[in-house]
C-alpha cells in the first residue's frame, strides 16, 4: 500500500467509525415498547414472572431472556491486532468490529468488554463473575503467554464455552487456506517444509493445528523475536512455545527459510524480503498476515517469484 493509498484509507476508516452515531453497535429492544402494558410486562410488576421461573429453574434464562444467543467479546488491549499493547479503550473498536461480525454472519448478538486488567488473576475473575450473563466468551487481544492461562481457566471455571479467537479463529482459516493452497501446488502436508515467524498466541495455535492434521514436527520452524525456536537455544520459550521446538538445521528466519515450501507470517512487516522468497523451494507458499501490514508487499512477492 502507497502512502497515498494508507492517507486515503485512514480517513475514510475515520470517517467510517464517527459518522452519525459513533461506534458500530447499538441495544434494540426485541419487544413492543409503545403502551403502557408493553411496560408493566417488560418492567414491574411482570418482569417479577420469569425472574420467579428461572429462580427455580437456572435453564429457563434461555426461554425468558437473551441469554442463548448474547457473548461478551473481551479483552485487555494487550496485543491488538498487529499493533500491540495499546490498552483496553483502544482496543474497543476492535471488540466492537467483532460483535458486528456476530451479529451480520451469525445473528448472534455480542457486547464488547474492554477490562482494564494486565494480570491473569484479576481478568479472569472480572470475566467469570459475568458469566450468568452471557452464553459464550470470546477472548480477543490477549498478549500471549497470559492467553493461555486466561483461556484455560475460564474454561475451567465457567459452565459456558470460552473461546480465544486470536488463538482457534487464526488456526482454523489458516489450516483451511493451507490445505487448498498445498492441494493447488501439488505438494502434500507431510512433506512439506513450514516455516512460522512470529510465535505468539496465535502462531502457536497455527503450528498445533496443522501438526494435528499431519505435518512433520521435525520439517516444521518457528521463531519469536529472539530467533528460532530450537531446543539448544539460551533465550527462554514460555510453556507453549518448547512444545514446537526442534534442533533447527538454522538460527535466523533467512536459514531456515532456504529450501521452504510454506511461510505462515504472523509477526511484523517487511522482515520477508524478496531475496528470502527467492530462496525458497519451487511454487511457494506465502501466507503473509501480519496485520494490518504484511511480512513483505504483494507488489514485492509476486515480483520476487
Amino acid at each position: 500500500m502507497n502512502d497515498d493509498s494508507a492517507d486515503v484509507l485512514e480517513a475514510e476508516a475515520l470517517q467510517y467509525h464517527s459518522r452519525g452515531r459513533p461506534g458500530k453497535v447499538a441495544l434494540a429492544a426485541t419487544k413492543p415498547m409503545a403502551s403502557q402494558r408493553d411496560l408493566v410486562l417488560a418492567y414491574s410488576p411482570g418482569v417479577a414472572v420469569p425472574v420467579r421461573r428461572i429462580a427455580e429453574d437456572p435453564d429457563a434464562a434461555y426461554d425468558f431472556t437473551s441469554r442463548g444467543n448474547y457473548v461478551a467479546v473481551v479483552t485487555n488491549g494487550t496485543a491488538i491486532l498487529g499493533l500491540g499493547s495499546l490498552g483496553p479503550l483502544a482496543a474497543k473498536p476492535v471488540m466492537e468490529g467483532k460483535a458486528v461480525l456476530f451479529k451480520r454472519f451469525a445473528d448472534i448478538d455480542a457486547v464488547d468488554l474492554e477490562i482494564d486488567a494486565r494480570d491473569p488473576d484479576s481478568f479472569v475473575a472480572a470475566v467469570r463473575h459475568l458469566g450468568p450473563s452471557f452464553s459464550g466468551i470470546n477472548l480477543e487481544d490477549i498478549a500471549s503467554p497470559h492467553c493461555f492461562e486466561i483461556e484455560e481457566r475460564l474454561q475451567a471455571e465457567m459452565d459456558i464455552p470460552v473461546f480465544h479467537d486470536d488463538q482457534h479463529g487464526t488456526a482454523i482459516i489458516c489450516l483451511a487456506a493451507l490445505l487448498n493452497a498445498l492441494d493447488i501446488a501439488g505438494k502434500h502436508i507431510s512433506e512439506v517444509r513450514i516455516v512460522l515467524a512470529g510465535a505468539g498466541a496465535a502462531g502457536v495455535a497455527c503450528l498445533d493445528l496443522i501438526k494435528c492434521c499431519g505435518a512433520a514436527p521435525d520439517r516444521c520452524f518457528a521463531l519469536d523475536s529472539k530467533g528460532v525456536l530450537d531446543l539448544r537455544r539460551a533465550a527462554p520459550m514460555n510453556r507453549r512455545q518448547a512444545i514446537h521446538a526442534v534442533e533447527a538445521d538454522a538460527w535466523d528466519l533467512a536459514g531456515v527459510l532456504r529450501g521452504a515450501d510454506v511461510f505462515l507470517g504472523l509477526s511484523l512487516p517487511d522482515i520477508l524480503t524478496p531475496a528470502m522468497l527467492e530462496s525458497m523451494a519451487e511454487r511457494p507458499i506465502v501466507f503473509a498476515m501480519a496485520n494490518p501490514d504484511p511480512e513483505i508487499p504483494y507488489p514485492d512477492a509476486v515480483t520476487a517469484r
